[in-house]
């Protein structure tokens, strides 16, 4: 889609166009012209444009569907003004020339992010790291802080979080920022906060009483605001000590700027005496970072699913289930899309959330249109799907950005403290079962296979290494989904659920399977060119995917199309990393500073091979 104006205030114009494979940049006007021109003008430091069009516009061929996916924009604008109405190809500004941006957003995220006003009762602190050494090489680097907030004498609401980066420049070696909450008050602790931080490799007696997540921030994020009716309890009582883990990654082995560089970035903290109705927590759902999640080489879909088990949520959960009202789903480079999966009495229900479109540097907390039930007795399920082609070896579990993860971080209320992480891993048995080894040999480092015959004395992760994954990989990946795995359900004592540490599950034995609503983009030919979950089947871009509403067999019928229009606005002061700054009742707004150019370009994902 390409917006342009002149510097005469009236002169706007709209072109619906779009990108071919192998071009030269220029975009390509649509035979269907979908989006409509709202309104325009400039005024002494920005130009404006507010522009519409369906969700879905069924034009397969040159448009993407707008889902609730991550969406990409991509953005150019140029000093040099095209010519009026033109739609010839060389009528635009040199792609070469023009500066182009893009930014991975939420684009029909409904719900407000900007930063609350303070007022006499919400206070502020911040908790940064001190000098932390970035890694001169590619390598990976977790730090963790020590924080002992003893002031809270009362207990007080943390109402929204939001990173403190230092440097711009430092942004892209910050990875993620997780705060957690710690148990008691050992010595350790106490040692530890007095300290500027250490590797969290040097940590980890102290890192096994910090289970409890009070806030997640990934690159790309602006931190997140708790709605009305809830916020996370910060009490001196309760917890004295809070742990802050910082992952970065160490300057590229084909980085040019090798200059020392440290970090002071953190985490700001608004939190309030007027209590909400409810506590908060945070349920981490997944695969346990662990080598036996592997992900095979020059796979175009590899499945990988986490599973907390039935047992653990009837165990933790209270009687009237918890309310689930904002999602942060994580995977790492090869991950393409994450499904949150909910089943009820081996009935499927609607996803609480997806995404179809997985950036890895843009994980940002999701909020739902309505708070999703989950009650005790419910699995739910983090399902993965990674694209490895790129790869030529495989891939394990873990926690450096050369590892894959599987991982969703889930804010609900009322908290309850019997279960912070509901995790699974395939069972040893289930791994060498899918790699072809009958036994491993006692007492040997490294380890070694004893049995087939034909393998005996190779090295399990020669066995790794070497497996022929083209021909193998459909039986491979079908034992480790319907093989046994282990639940990995810890309180935030860090302490296995009773009943569940030593016990083999697997995959449920559904009666019914959640399917969605096909619509004219999602069905036959098209489907292939958007993307399809398992089974085939694709989702539905005319509703919300996160929100619940398995009532509707249809959509609703609305003579002005008001469930499947989005409205665009071009302001000013809000394209960076993140996701839109303001949201319009029937909409989504987006906001885009264009200082006096005449020439502005929105792309929404719309590369295409024809």
């Amino acid at each position: 889609m390409t917006c342009g104006s002149g510097l005469d205030v009236w002169d706007f114009q709209i072109q619906d166009r779009h990108f071919k494979q192998n071009s030269n940049g220029e975009p390509h006007v649509d035979s269907s012209q979908d989006y409509v021109l709202l309104l325009g003008y400039e005024n002494a430091t920005h130009t404006v444009l507010r522009f519409r069009r369906k969700l879905d516009t069924c034009d397969t061929a040159q448009d993407v569907p707008i889902t609730n996916d991550t969406i990409r924009i991509i953005y150019m604008y140029h000093n040099s003004e095209p010519r009026n109405g033109s739609q010839a190809m060389g009528t635009l500004p040199d792609p070469t020339e023009a500066f182009k941006d893009s930014v991975p957003i939420f684009l029909t995220q409904r719900v407000n992010q900007v930063p609350i006003e303070l007022d006499s009762r919400t206070r502020t602190i911040e908790l940064k790291n001190k000098d932390v050494p970035i890694p001169q090489t590619d390598d990976n680097l977790r730090w963790c802080t020590m924080f002992k907030l003893d002031q809270f004498v009362r207990k007080h609401h943390v109402i929204r979080y939001e990173p403190v980066i230092e440097s711009r420049s430092n942004i892209p070696h910050l990875r993620h920022i997780v705060l957690y909450e710690c148990q008691g008050s050992t010595p350790e602790l106490e040692i530890m906060s007095r300290e500027f931080g250490r590797s969290c490799m040097e940590a980890e007696k102290e890192l096994l009483t910090c289970n409890s997540i009070v806030a997640a921030w990934s690159r790309g994020s602006e931190g997140f605001t708790y709605p009305l009716e809830a916020g996370y309890p910060l009490d001196s009582y309760q917890a004295r000590f809070y742990m802050m883990e910082t992952h970065y990654t160490g300057f590229q082995s084909n980085s040019v700027d090798l200059t020392p560089r440290v970090d002071n970035s953190g985490l700001r903290l608004y939190y309030t005496t007027t209590l909400r109705k409810h506590d908060a927590g945070v349920l981490s759902v997944g695969m346990q970072p662990n080598w036996r999640h592997i992900i095979p080489p020059g796979q175009d879909r590899v499945l990988s699913e986490g599973h907390c088990i039935e047992e653990c949520t009837q165990r933790a959960f209270p009687r009237p289930g918890i309310n689930i009202f904002a999602v942060m789903m994580q995977t790492n480079g090869m991950g393409r899309q994450i499904r949150f999966r909910q089943v009820r009495s081996r009935e499927e229900l609607t996803p609480i959330a997806h995404d179809g479109n997985v950036d890895a540097n843009y994980q940002e907390y999701r909020r739902l249109h309505t708070p999703v039930k989950a009650l005790p007795g419910d699995r739910l399920i983090a399902e993965c799907t990674y694209d490895s082609t790129g790869r030529k070896q495989i891939a394990l579990g873990g926690y450096s950005s050369r590892d894959e993860t599987c991982l969703v971080l889930s804010l609900y209320y009322p908290r309850q403290k019997e279960l912070t992480s509901c995790h699974s891993i395939p069972s040893l048995p289930t791994v060498l079962r899918a790699v072809g080894i009958n036994e491993l040999a006692a007492g040997t480092n490294p380890i070694r296979i004893a049995s087939p015959a034909e393998i005996a004395g190779m090295t399990l992760e020669e066995r790794l290494l070497t497996y022929d994954w083209r021909v193998n990989f459909n039986d491979f990946q079908y034992v480790v989904r319907k093989g046994a795995f282990k639940p990995l359900c810890w309180s935030a004592r860090n302490t296995p659920i009773p009943g569940t540490d030593n016990v083999d599950a697997y995959a449920p034995n559904l009666t019914k399977i959640w399917r969605p609503m096909a619509t004219c983009s999602f069905s036959g030919g098209a489907s292939s060119a958007h993307g399809t979950m398992a089974g085939g089947s694709s989702y539905s871009v005319n509703r919300f995917v996160t929100e619940r509403d398995i009532s509707l067999d249809r959509p609703p019928e609305d003579d002005d199309d008001r469930w499947n229009v989005i409205e665009g606005a071009a302001r000013s002061k809000s394209i960076r990393s993140s996701a839109p700054s303001a949201s319009l009742a029937s909409g989504v707004t987006l906001a885009v500073a264009v200082s006096r150019l005449v020439l502005f370009v929105i792309f929404l994902n719309t590369v295409r091979l024809l």
